[in-house]
């Protein structure tokens, strides 16, 4: 497999820090036969690309799976799970007309301060497009209204149906207080469980990054460093890791 490594840019999640990308370089057959163990690598897909960061002051970013069989929802998510028992979700592999609408609510009343906004319809597009892959959607409907959509990609190897990797999830901004992003998420696991696949990937864990620390509630968890996953059953474990994370990157500064 061949790789690459693009310039440096700033870190879209911590001020101050630089970030740079390991991608895969590869024709769109080569792409479809190794994106599974390259997500497994620790790799995401965004679009027609396959990167993991290659940040060399900084070891913040942590590809992150959840091991559905053994995920117990904490007590808030069995709140938030009865709280919007009353919708419901489908998965489908056909897009709909109203997802850009959706999507351009999403991005303009949610995220304008984002590197997506102004959102249009040629970058949804992109977003979306794969000539190798065709992801999978999960809708969320409220009655005949949907709601929400998570993107997702299925992750199958020769061996075995590994799992599901969320791409994005994009909702209904007046459903805001209904924590559609976490909910999604609880879907996700519902149905990567009910395919009798193994993992849910939920792409980068930030510590430091307040908008990520969502997916620190999932456990257990696994999480991509020193080349290879290692676990975390509880908080603690979690806290500890951070601190640890903390104390290295002051290191390398020194």
């Amino acid at each position: 497999m061949k790789f690459g490594i693009i310039q440096t840019f700033d870190c879209s999640y911590l001020p101050g820090k630089e970030e740079q990308l390991l991608v895969y370089v590869g024709s769109h057959f080569e792409c479809a036969v190794h994106y599974p163990q390259l997500i497994q690598a620790g790799f995401r897909r965004s679009g027609e690309q396959v990167y993991r960061p290659y940040c060399q002051q900084c070891t913040a970013c942590h590809s992150i799976r959840l091991p559905v069989a053994d995920f117990t929802p904490s007590r808030s998510q069995r709140r938030l799970l009865n709280k919007n028992k009353a919708f419901n979700t489908l998965t489908t592999t056909q897009t709909r007309e109203d997802y850009y609408p959706l999507y351009e609510r999403y991005i303009t009343e949610r995220h304008a301060d984002g590197s997506m906004y102004p959102p249009t319809p040629a970058q949804f597009e992109s977003f979306l497009a794969c000539e190798w892959n065709s992801p999978l959607f999960v809708e969320a409907y409220d009655g005949d209204k949907l709601i929400a959509v998570a993107v997702t990609d299925v992750i199958d190897t020769q061996d075995h149906r590994d799992g599901f990797s969320a791409m994005y999830t994009f909702y209904d901004p007046d459903y805001h207080h209904r924590s559609l992003g976490t909910w999604m998420i609880l879907q996700q696991i519902h149905h990567t469980r009910a395919q009798n696949r193994h993992y849910l990937y939920l792409g980068y864990q930030i510590d430091d990054c307040n908008k990520m620390n969502y997916k620190n509630r999932f456990l257990p968890h696994e999480r991509y460093f020193n080349h290879r996953w290692h676990r975390f059953e509880n908080a603690q474990q979690v806290s500890e890791m951070a601190n640890r994370l903390t104390d290295l990157v002051i290191d390398l500064h020194r």
